[in-house]
């Protein structure tokens, strides 16, 4: 019995092998997948932030370019109106001035038919004259004939001749003087004088010139008037693309703040891998910026226990204008200690990597008292793209990313965004910044950027 048992167990099938344990996905692989897709969301989401950006300025400036059209054109609405007033006035005044014209010629007219009148008197008296010395002349004949009895009367006669002479001499001057004269009222007469029913061609020399400058001034009025429509049209029209370019600028104003919050995320993603503790492409820099961060805030302490500087002027916050600067540049009290010590750190840093663009101490609003030596010259007056690019010293960076890494008092702070390089040129850039503190108070932040 024990031998067949034996040969049973012999015989009997060999045991399963179980199988393989099922291995799960490799962590950190996933989380570094993670990390490049939330950076290169954070590049896209600042990419785009950027285009919305410049758009939205873009729309600001029409907007203001509209603005100022229809302010223009209600100005030259204005003038038109006050055009046509004027001209109304001078239609008026050219109407005064043809009245009064022709009250002239009927004066002018009264005159000449005086004038005739003068003038056939003295014709009558000359011909008074011309008698009266044939009768003085026939009486002197009759004196000279009666003898020494008409002596007496024959010199009256003779001074009775003389006299119908002088008085005829003068009779036919009068008469040639009045002809002149009646001439030339004539003429004066014909030129201002007005026939409403004449033909405007047949009309005197001055009321032709009154009617060219009446047709004128109408003219410049009927044109003015136009003109007052088309600007009134305009405004209207400028006036409603004023309101679409404001409709625009608000829509791309809740556009940016929506791609604000896909850059949050991003960088909330970026942050937790980081925190994870797995290390990415992000890790060196953070770690550069920790370490420079902790390396100035212990020449901070040094210098003020030294006495090299007070607490009141290492937090100085009295931003004092730099006369002329362009951009805009400050002063602190703590400026001259930034200039000694930052750059031992801040240049240093530069060689981690050739992705690193800057590596800058800054205040709690954001100040930069000292920056790299590459963008730390001094301005050239009037050159304001040059010293935007190449002058970042002793300026306050107070935008979004500057001032989130300026204040920021956690262990650490990723930031993606678009550097402006003056010139209209932009980088999209990541920035890692950490605290700094001096004595236990926060000072400000070490901003570390760099490139994808």
């Amino acid at each position: 019995m024990l031998l067949a048992f034996r040969r049973r167990a012999s015989t009997a099938p060999p045991p399963v092998e179980s199988p393989p344990v099922a291995r799960g996905p490799d962590l950190n692989r996933v989380i570094e997948d993670l990390a490049l897709q939330a950076s290169a969301l954070g590049q896209e989401a600042a990419e785009v932030r950027g285009a919305i950006e410049d758009a939205s300025q873009a729309a600001q400036v029409q907007a203001q370019a509209v603005l100022a059209l229809t302010q223009q054109l209600q100005q030259v609405g204005q003038a038109q109106t006050g055009i046509a007033v004027e001209t109304e006035a001078a239609l008026k005044a050219v109407a005064q001035v043809g009245d009064a014209v022709h009250g002239v010629g009927q004066e002018v007219g009264g005159i000449v038919t005086t004038l005739r009148e003068v003038s056939q008197a003295a014709r009558e008296i000359t011909q008074i004259a011309l008698q009266t010395r044939l009768v003085a002349f026939n009486a002197s004949v009759e004196a000279k004939r009666a003898g020494e009895a008409g002596r007496g009367f024959s010199v009256v006669a003779d001074a009775v001749k003389d006299l119908a002479a002088r008085v005829e001499t003068s009779s036919k001057q009068i008469m040639g003087t009045v002809g002149q004269l009646d001439s030339r009222v004539g003429a004066l007469e014909r030129e201002v004088r007005r026939n409403e029913q004449a033909p405007a061609d047949q009309q005197g020399a001055v009321h032709r010139a009154l009617a060219t400058v009446d047709e004128g001034v109408r003219r410049i009025h009927e044109a003015s008037g136009r003109s007052r429509d088309v600007c009134e049209g305009l405004e209207s029209q400028v006036g409603t693309i004023e309101g679409e370019i404001r409709g625009t600028t608000g829509r791309l104003s809740a556009t940016l703040a929506r791609t604000e919050k896909f850059l949050r995320i991003s960088e909330h993603l970026i942050e937790a891998v980081a925190e994870c503790g797995v290390r990415t492409t992000d890790s060196p820099f953070v770690e550069a910026a920790q370490q420079a961060a902790q390396q100035v805030s212990q020449l901070l302490e040094e210098a003020l226990r030294a006495g090299a500087v007070s607490q009141g002027d290492l937090f100085d916050e009295d931003y004092r204008a730099v006369d002329g600067s362009a951009p805009q540049q400050h002063m602190t009290r703590f400026v001259p200690l930034a200039e000694r010590l930052f750059p031992q750190v801040q240049e240093r840093v530069l060689g981690l990597s050739d992705k690193v663009v800057f590596c800058i101490a800054v205040d709690r609003n954001g100040y930069i008292a000292c920056h790299n030596q590459k963008y730390n010259h001094p301005q050239r007056p009037g050159d304001v793209v040059w010293n935007t690019a190449n002058c970042r010293n002793r300026r306050i960076f107070n935008d979004r990313t500057g001032l989130a890494s300026a204040r920021n008092q956690r262990p650490f702070l990723l930031q993606t965004y678009r550097r402006d390089m003056g010139g209209g040129n932009f980088v999209i850039l990541k920035e890692a910044a950490a605290p700094i503190t001096v004595s236990g108070r926060h000072w400000g932040g070490l901003r570390l950027a760099f490139k994808f």
